[in-house]
Order: structure tokens, then sequence, then C-alpha cells
């Protein structure tokens, strides 16, 4: 298994994580991922990051595809990957309707297919076998009727097969990155459940498919506050980041076995009773989504990572790099 480290979105100039990303490189970590969602976005702490580092690799986690057209997140990922010596692995996801719909002003259908397609202009663009053109329905190239000509990328890319991860929760979403992706970034992870809930879906990977599962780890002896500090995160994450009749986020939770919980949850959480929408959260999806407790518990929650088809812990939480030490050790022995 190898293991990265997440760092979510930068939110402040006290948040440059320089230290912590070149301590993770001293520790051997193989990557270090950032995400966006309306706030700061994805590629410039990633280039940031990338200047200070030789060897760690470099993901987007996600870049969002109703961000920017898809000749343009090929021109950005290539020009990362060339400045960082080909250290990109790129990951993109179609998001939720509350962001691409209110955010950015798009519109939220047929995201699997809007994916396809953004996917493959992004690959014609770095083959640069022929000027770029695609006709289907969400990304036509050139614009039809118009006086644009088909065009071909100006530089030459450092590699022409740049990795995508596709950022995916659902069945479906899943099921497209085993076909046309490198990789897999879920966002929820519990790892006893994967084969029940995701087996059929990455049946069709192929070799050296990389499941890059997102892992909260609180290193602590006391596990109550522990648990408190994801529970926290999930009441957020089910109740409010979504829309209240299609929030991705209550729909895996509801997959993993715990559907009138997030329900629940959603309900109090947008009828503004917080609280009791975080203390409606089991103890047992916090705890199965999460490593937290002392070394001991979490060495013991481990083994059914290592038992699941996750290839990739992407570890989120930890900033020290006695902690990033700790977890690595772990996690590689």
């Amino acid at each position: 298994m190898k293991l990265g480290l997440n760092l979510g979105y930068w939110q402040r100039h006290a948040d440059d994580a320089t230290e912590t990303v070149l301590a993770a490189e001293r520790l051997g970590y193989d990557s270090v991922w950032t995400a966006e969602a309306y706030g700061s976005d994805a590629f410039t702490p990633l280039a940031w990051y990338g200047a200070r580092t030789s060897r760690i690799k470099l993901g987007t986690s996600v870049a969002q595809i109703s961000a920017r057209p898809p000749v343009t997140t090929a021109m950005t990922a290539m020009t990362l990957d060339h400045l960082t010596g080909g250290r990109l692995l790129l990951g993109v996801g179609a998001s939720g309707p509350q962001v691409v719909e209110g955010w950015y002003g798009r519109p939220f259908a047929a995201p699997l297919a809007r994916t396809r397609e953004y996917v493959e202009i992004m690959r014609r663009v770095w083959r640069r076998e022929e000027p770029v053109t695609s006709d289907g329905p969400h990304y036509p190239l050139p614009l039809p009727g118009g006086l644009g000509k088909p065009l071909r990328l100006i530089t030459h890319p450092l590699r022409p097969d740049i990795p995508v991860y596709l950022g995916a929760e659902g069945p479906k979403n899943v099921a497209l990155a085993a076909e046309i992706g490198q990789g897999w970034l879920p966002l929820f992870t519990f790892p006893s459940k994967i084969e029940e809930m995701y087996g059929g879906a990455l049946s069709g990977a192929p070799d050296g498919f990389d499941v890059a599962a997102m892992v909260m780890v609180v290193i602590s002896d006391d596990v109550r506050a522990a648990l408190d500090g994801v529970k926290m995160m999930l009441t957020l994450y089910i109740g409010g980041m979504g829309a209240r009749h299609r929030n991705f986020h209550a729909d895996i939770v509801g997959r993993m076995g715990y559907a009138e919980a997030a329900e629940r949850i959603q309900a109090l959480y947008l009828a503004g009773r917080k609280d009791e929408a975080f203390h409606a959260i089991p103890d047992e999806l916090a705890d199965g989504i999460s490593l937290v407790g002392p070394p001991g518990r979490i060495k013991e929650r481990l083994e059914p990572w290592r038992r699941s088809p996750v290839t990739s812990l992407l570890v989120m939480g930890p900033r020290d790099e006695p902690s990033l030490k700790l977890i690595r050790d772990l996690v590689l022995d």
C-alpha cells in the first residue's frame, strides 16, 4: 500500500504546508494532494509545493470539471507536469449541483457523459496527434457555426499520458473511473464494505489501477474526542454539502448501511439543529471511515484497509513530522 498526504483546501497565508510536504517527502510518502470547492483552486498550491520538492508526486483531489473547459485543464496539467518533472496525478470530478450551478453557473446534467467527454479531449490535447476536435454535445470543438478552427497544443507535453484519477462516489461513476482512468479517489471509504458497494464497478479495472482512498487520521489517547472530530466533519458533509434532495455524501453513507441515519442527519442540519445532527452520527460510521486513537489501536484498525482493494492511503489531518513518521511506520511496516 502506498502512502499519500491529502492537504485538502488551502485556506489562508498561514496555511502554507511547505514544511509538512517537505517532511512527507523525506519520510518517503508517495504523493501529496490538494483540493478545491469554491475557495482556493487546486493547482496553485500544488505548484507552490512542487517548486519546493523534487520527488513526491503531486495530485489534485479533485479539480472540478465545471471550473474549466477541458483544454484549459489539459494545458494547466501539462504545464505543471513539465515544471515538476512528470510528477502530476490529475484528479478530476463532477462535484455536485450546488457548486456547479450555484458557483460556476453551469448545468449539472449528465455528469458521467460530461466526464467521459472531458477526459477524452484532455488526452487528445496531450497526444498532439492532430488538431483537437470533438463532436460531443457538451464540449464541441471547434464551436459549431463559428470562426474557430481545430488547433494543436503548441507545447510538447513531457508526458502524453498524464495519469487521470476520477473523484467518484456512485457505482456508475466508479465504473467509469475503472474504465477510463488510472485511479479512483473515494472521499469516504468504509474498507470492509468496498467489495459489497463497488465490487462490480471495479471488476473491469486494469492492472495497476490505483484506489487512492482519503482517510482522516487522529492520533490521540482520547478516542472519544478523536471520534467527535470525525463526526464534526461528517455533520457538515452529510448535512450541508449538497442540495436537500441531491446530496451525494448522504447517498454514499446510505449505501454503507446508514440510510435512516443519513436522512435524519440531513433533516436536522437543514433545520438548523446542527448539534442534534452531530449526535445523530453513529460512532460505528465515524470509526469505520477513519483511523483514530492511540498508535496500537490505529495499527489494529489498519487491517481492514490492508485486506480491501485500497492501494493508496491518503492521510488527512496530521501536519507535524513526528505524526507523519508514526503513520508511515504503522502503514508501511
